[in-house]
C-alpha cells in the first residue's frame, strides 16, 4: 500500500521536475534570441570598398573638316567606408581619393581632378537620433596645381598655385549630431578648430589680403577657431544602381563670423553593369580665401568600377 502510495508521487515528481526544466531551457531559448536580436539591431559592423578607372579618347585626322583636337583622359579613384556600433559606441572611418589628367594636342598634361578626403569620427548616443560626436577632417590634393596662360595653346607659361598640403585643412570638432535616418546626418560643432597648412613656401598665391589661402606669406599654417561648423552627409540609392552621396560644410570663424566658407561635393553614380558604371560629379566652393567669387567644377566619367 505504502508502495503503490509512493510511485505515483515518484511519477508526479518526474514528471513535474522534467516539465521544470523545459519551462526554464524555453526561458533561457527566448532570452537568448531576444538577446540576439537586440545585438543584431545595437551591434553592426559594416565597410565598403571600390576603386575604378576611366578613359576618354578622342582622334581627328588632319582633313576633318568638322573640327577638334585629338585628346586623352584618364582618370582612377579609391574609395573606403567603414562604420561600427557597439551599443551606444559607434566609429566611422571615411576615405575618398580621385585623380585624374587630360591631355590635349599641343599641350602638356593637365589635372582634371584631384582630391583627398578624410574623416574618421566616434558617436556616444544619447536617443535613437541624437548622439555626441568627436570628429578629425583631413582634406588636401596629391600633385601640384597651375594656372595657365590665358592662351589656350601656349605651353611656355604656367604658374603654380597649390600642390601636396599646399593647401591641406585639418579640422577637429566635437559637437552634436542629428540623425533622422540611417542614411543622412547633420553634425553641429561650435568652438570647432581648423588649421589651414601650406607646405610649400615658394607659393605666392593671388588673394584679396595676400595670403596663401589665408595663411600669411611665408607661413606654414593658419588656425582658425568656428563660431560654429556644420556638416550635413547623405548617401542613399536612389533606385536599383543608381545612388547618390553629398557633404555639405560650413564654416563660420570667431573672426570674421560673417565671412562664411561653403562647401558642397556632390556625387551621383549609375551602375551600367557589375563592373561599369557612369559617375557625375560637382563641387562648388565659396570661400574668401580662395576667391571672392563661387568656384565650380564638375566631371562626367564612364568606366570600370570594382567594389565589395
Amino acid at each position: 500500500m505504502c508502495t503503490r502510495r509512493i510511485i505515483p508521487g515518484f511519477i508526479f515528481f518526474v514528471i513535474f521536475s522534467v516539465s521544470t526544466v523545459f519551462a526554464q531551457n524555453k526561458v533561457d531559448l527566448t532570452n537568448a534570441i531576444n538577446a540576439a536580436r537586440l545585438k543584431t539591431a545595437k551591434d553592426t559592423a559594416w565597410k565598403k570598398i571600390e576603386f575604378g578607372a576611366n578613359l576618354n579618347q578622342g582622334s581627328f585626322s588632319s582633313n576633318w573638316t568638322g573640327g577638334g583636337v585629338n585628346s586623352v583622359a584618364l582618370g582612377v579613384f579609391f574609395n573606403a567606408l567603414n562604420e561600427k556600433k557597439k551599443g551606444k559606441d559607434s566609429w566611422r572611418n571615411d576615405f575618398q581619393s580621385q585623380y585624374g589628367i587630360v591631355r590635349n594636342k599641343g599641350q602638356q598634361s593637365r589635372k582634371s581632378v584631384d582630391r583627398i578626403f578624410f574623416d574618421t569620427k566616434y558617436n556616444r548616443e544619447l536617443s535613437e537620433k541624437w548622439s555626441l560626436f568627436a570628429n578629425l577632417n583631413f582634406l588636401s590634393q596629391f600633385a601640384a596645381g597651375y594656372e595657365y596662360n590665358t592662351n589656350p595653346d601656349s605651353i611656355n607659361y604656367k604658374k603654380k598655385v597649390s600642390g601636396l598640403f599646399s593647401p591641406a585643412y585639418v579640422t577637429e570638432a566635437i559637437g552634436i549630431e542629428y540623425r533622422p535616418a540611417p542614411y543622412f546626418f547633420i553634425d553641429f560643432a561650435p568652438g570647432a578648430l581648423r588649421q589651414t597648412i601650406v607646405i610649400d613656401r615658394d607659393l605666392y598665391v593671388n588673394t584679396p589680403d595676400q595670403k596663401n589661402y589665408g595663411v600669411p606669406i611665408g607661413k606654414r599654417v593658419r588656425t582658425e577657431a568656428a563660431l560654429i561648423q556644420l556638416v550635413a552627409n547623405f548617401d542613399k540609392d536612389l533606385a536599383k544602381d543608381i545612388n547618390l552621396k553629398f557633404r555639405y560644410l560650413m564654416f563660420s570663424s570667431f573672426r570674421h563670423p560673417l565671412e562664411i566658407d561653403n562647401r558642397l561635393d556632390a556625387q551621383l553614380t549609375a551602375k551600367i553593369n557589375k563592373y561599369v558604371n557612369v559617375n557625375l560629379g560637382a563641387i562648388v566652393v565659396y570661400d574668401k580665401d580662395q576667391s571672392t567669387r563661387i568656384q565650380f567644377a564638375q566631371s562626367l566619367n564612364i568606366g570600370f568600377l570594382f567594389s565589395f
